[in-house]
C-alpha cells in the first residue's frame, strides 16, 4: 500500500502563483482611513520593505521565488502528500481522501514558506527588526526561526490566551532569538489602554496586531511582518498547493474537493489557489471550501464591507469580509483561527461565489481530530482540526450519495504543542460554542466604515 507520494527536492517551485492575475473581479483597493480615496504602495513604506509592497499590487501571474529563499525550503520542502487508507476505512466512505502534511517544517506548520521569505526581503533591504503577532504560535515561532537565519531581531505579541495555554511556544520563540509579549501587553500605548478598560482580556490577533504595527511604525530600523491576510503572504504559500498538484499527478489523481482550514487566508490560499487556477485556466470544476470557526465566522455570517485589519484602526480599510474589528472572539483553543476579518482576494473570491466556506464548532472540530489521530497517527493543531472536520463532512456526504470523490485537505501543522487543548477534550472541558446572531449583529452595529454592495 503506497502512503507517500514523492518530489524531489529538484520539483520544489521556482516561482509563487498571483491568483489576482487570474480572479474574473479583481480586488477592491485599500482606502485611507481619513479621506475614503484608494491609497497607494507608498503608504506601505513605514511597515514594509518595497519588495514585498510590489507583491502586494502585482499583477504578475508568477513571481519567482529568490534562491537563497527556495533553498532553505529545501530545509523541508517539498512536503508529503499522504492519502488516508485508514480514515477512509473508518469512516466506511467511498471517497479518496489525501491530506498535504506541512507539520514537517522546522516549526511544525506551514507558517515558515512566507517567513522565510519575509525575512529575506526584510534583510536585503537592511532592516536589523521585525515585529510580529501571532495566534497560536505558530506564526511566531516561523518568524524567529526565520529571522535567527538571516540575523534580524524579532519581536512577537502572542495573544494572551495562547501565551498562557501554550508555553512551550513561547520557549520555542526564544529559542531561535526572539522576545515574546502576552498581548495586551504594557509594551505599548494600544496595549496599556485596553489593559486599563479589560485587565482580564484573553486578547486577540487583532490587538496583537495593533501592538506590532505600533511599535514598528515609532522605529525607523524596524518593520512589521504579517503572517496572513495580505495578498503577498497568500502568494508565499501557494507553494503547498503548487506542490500538490504535482504529487496528485503522479498519483494519478485529481481532487474533486480541497479544503483548508481558514483563520485570515494563507492556510487556505496556499492550497486552494493554485486548484483554483485549474478551474480558471483549464475549465476544471474543483470545489475549494474553507474552514473556519463557529466562534469566528467571518466568512459564513459576517458582513463584506471595509474595516480595519487591526483592532486600534492604524491599518488601512481593506474589503473584507468582517466580524468587526472591535470583535473579540470566545477564547476557543484554534487561537491562528480567531481573528475577526478575511483577506481581500479570499473576500472577493467568496463573494464571487468562486469558493465556498463552512464553519464547525468547537467540539466537532476536536472529535474530527481525535479521530483522525486515532486513524491516521499524526496529532494535528486545533486549528488543522476544522479542515479534517470539513474533510470528514464531506466524505460522508459521498458515502450518503455513493460517490467516489477524492478530497484532499491541508494538515497545516501538528499539535505537539497543543496537549493543554486535548487534555480540555479529554476532560469534558471543550464545548459547543456557536456565536448569536445578536452577538454578531451588535460587534458589526459599531462599525461606521462602507458597505460594498
Amino acid at each position: 500500500m503506497e502512503r507517500k507520494i514523492i518530489l524531489s527536492e529538484k520539483e520544489i517551485p521556482d516561482k509563487w502563483y498571483n491568483i489576482v492575475a487570474d480572479m474574473p473581479n479583481k480586488p477592491l483597493p485599500p482606502l485611507n482611513p481619513g479621506t475614503l480615496e484608494p491609497i497607494g504602495p507608498e503608504a506601505l513604506a513605514p511597515l514594509f520593505p518595497m519588495e514585498l509592497i510590489k507583491q502586494e499590487v502585482s499583477m504578475e501571474k508568477y513571481i519567482d521565488i529568490p534562491d537563497e529563499v527556495r533553498n532553505i525550503y529545501g530545509m523541508w520542502r517539498p512536503t508529503p502528500v499522504y492519502r488516508a487508507y485508514n480514515l477512509e476505512k473508518a469512516l466506511d466512505t467511498p471517497a479518496k481522501i489525501y491530506y498535504k502534511y506541512e507539520g514537517v517544517s522546522p516549526t511544525g506548520s506551514h507558517k515558515p514558506n512566507t517567513a522565510v521569505a519575509q525575512a529575506y526581503y526584510n534583510k536585503q533591504e537592511g532592516i536589523k527588526k521585525i515585529t510580529t503577532e501571532t495566534g497560536a504560535g505558530q506564526w511566531g515561532s516561523a518568524l524567529s526561526f526565520a529571522c535567527q537565519h538571516f540575523g534580524i531581531e524579532c519581536e512577537v505579541f502572542m495573544v494572551k490566551l495562547s501565551y498562557l495555554h501554550k508555553p512551550h511556544r513561547k520557549v520555542m520563540m526564544n529559542t531561535w532569538g526572539a522576545t515574546v509579549h502576552p498581548s495586551p501587553s504594557n509594551a505599548t500605548e494600544i496595549g496599556k489602554k485596553i489593559l486599563a478598560e479589560n485587565p482580564d482580556t484573553t486578547g486577540s490577533l487583532g490587538i496583537a496586531i495593533s501592538e506590532a504595527v505600533e511599535r514598528a511604525a515609532t522605529n525607523d530600523d524596524t518593520k512589521y511582518a504579517l503572517g496572513s491576510v495580505l495578498n503577498h503572504v497568500k502568494l508565499h504559500q501557494t507553494i503547498i498547493g503548487q506542490e500538490a498538484i504535482l504529487q496528485m499527478e503522479k498519483a494519478g489523481d485529481l481532487p474533486d474537493v480541497v479544503i483548508a482550514p481558514f483563520g485570515g487566508g494563507s492556510n487556505f490560499a496556499g492550497l486552494a489557489f493554485p486548484f483554483l487556477r485549474l478551474n480558471f485556466e483549464e475549465g476544471k470544476s474543483i470545489r475549494c471550501i474553507a474552514s473556519e470557526p463557529a466562534s469566528c465566522p467571518k466568512l459564513t455570517r459576517g458582513q463584506f464591507r471595509y474595516d480595519f485589519g487591526d483592532t486600534a484602526g492604524m491599518t488601512p480599510l481593506l474589503p473584507m469580509y468582517t466580524l468587526g474589528h472591535d470583535f473579540v472572539p470566545a477564547p476557543i483553543h484554534a487561537g491562528g483561527l480567531r481573528y475577526h476579518g478575511a483577506g481581500v482576494i479570499v473576500s472577493q473570491l467568496l463573494k464571487d461565489k468562486l469558493i465556498e466556506a463552512r464553519s464547525h464548532d468547537n467540539l466537532e472540530v476536536f472529535e474530527a481530530g481525535v479521530k483522525f489521530a486515532r486513524a491516521e497517527g499524526i496529532i494535528p493543531a486545533p486549528e488543522a482540526n476544522h479542515g479534517i472536520a470539513t474533510a470528514i463532512a464531506e466524505a460522508e456526504r459521498c458515502k450518503r450519495e455513493g460517490k467516489s470523490e477524492t478530497i484532499l485537505f491541508n494538515l497545516c501543522g501538528h499539535g505537539n504543542f497543543d496537549m493543554k487543548a486535548y487534555e480540555d477534550y479529554f476532560a469534558g472541558k471543550i464545548v459547543k460554542h456557536e456565536l448569536s446572531k445578536a452577538e454578531i449583529d451588535a460587534s458589526l452595529a459599531k462599525l461606521d466604515t462602507p458597505l460594498i454592495p
